[in-house]
């Protein structure tokens, strides 16, 4: 199985931003890299200046690298940056279906997990655009991969799961972390860098939920397939995607690429997983047709 690193979808320092890119090129076992702005178009000009250099770094190690569009596009100037993505010379992976404007019929494309792709005639529709591989909804159970897969080896895409990381759910017009703060999108002051993997969201009750993150919701709980391999690969799936978070990123692909490998058994990944950040919460519940928050290791 392939490893994909998926873009950063929070918003963290330039710095940090680059030498967490550095790190990947140069110790991650991961075959594929998403770089670019999914959630926030206004984060963008922080590390923006930085994308050249950041691909330039990932190719001299080894690695394939995707750029990543926005995931919902409202703007002229998104629209702007939709464009330029199509002419940057590299893959591309589709998040808004406004992207496919912009991409010739026919010039090869990636899908990524914010598009709802949950059928056979969704599937032949992009690959009848280029498509070459995709990202499942991470919410989908195991009789819609494997259906998904089926279709997928027939038409020649790759097909993808979310297999770390908080969960994305929904995007919004309106910037949860700018109304917490009392103020508007526009002048949000960009207070969703306090939040580096998310900020938690509890129930009037006090009970765990979801996550924001800025304009997204995310899940409250970790996804974690690490435990679930064998059963993916029988489906057909060829690549397995870990999104970006805080803590040692290096070590999860690790982690995951020992597993896939059958050089590590998934109970010991799923225990080494959850040493390096004792208080997370994993949760595969899609998968297996449950809540998406619940666990069945």
């Amino acid at each position: 199985m392939r490893l994909t690193l998926g873009p950063v979808l929070y918003n963290w320092p330039a710095d940090e931003w680059s030498d967490f890119y550095a790190r990947i090129a140069d110790e991650a076992p991961v075959e594929r890299v998403v770089v670019g702005e999914v959630v926030c178009s206004k984060r963008l000009p922080f590390y923006q200046s930085r994308i050249p250099e950041v691909v330039e770094r990932l190719q001299r190690g080894g690695k394939d690298v995707v750029l990543a569009s926005l995931g919902l596009v409202t703007l002229r100037r998104e629209r702007k940056m939709l464009a330029e993505l199509a002419d940057s010379g590299l893959p591309v992976e589709v998040n808004d279906l406004t992207a496919l404007r912009y991409l010739t019929p026919g010039t090869p494309f990636t899908v990524g997990p914010l598009v709802n792709v949950y059928n056979e005639g969704t599937l032949r529709f992009l690959a009848g655009r280029g498509a070459t591989s995709l990202c499942l909804p991470p919410e989908l159970a195991f009789s819609s991969v494997k259906t998904l897969a089926a279709a997928g080896a027939e038409l020649g895409i790759a097909l993808e799961a979310w297999a770390f990381g908080r969960l994305p759910l929904a995007l919004s017009a309106r910037c949860y972390h700018a109304r917490l703060a009392g103020l508007a999108k526009d002048s949000c002051q960009f207070v969703c860098d306090a939040d580096p993997d998310g900020l938690p969201v509890e129930t009037l009750d006090g009970q765990p939920f979801l996550a924001i993150n800025g304009v997204q919701t995310v899940s409250e709980r970790w996804a974690n397939l690490a435990g679930d391999l064998a059963p993916l690969a029988d489906a057909g799936v060829g690549a397995l995607r870990l999104s970006p978070h805080t803590g040692d990123m290096v070590e999860v692909a690790r982690l995951f690429r020992a597993t896939a490998d059958g050089r590590m058994a998934p109970d010991e990944a799923l225990a080494e997983l959850t040493a390096l950040a004792p208080e997370r919460r994993f949760a595969n519940g899609f998968l297996f047709g449950q809540a998406g928050s619940e666990w069945t290791h």
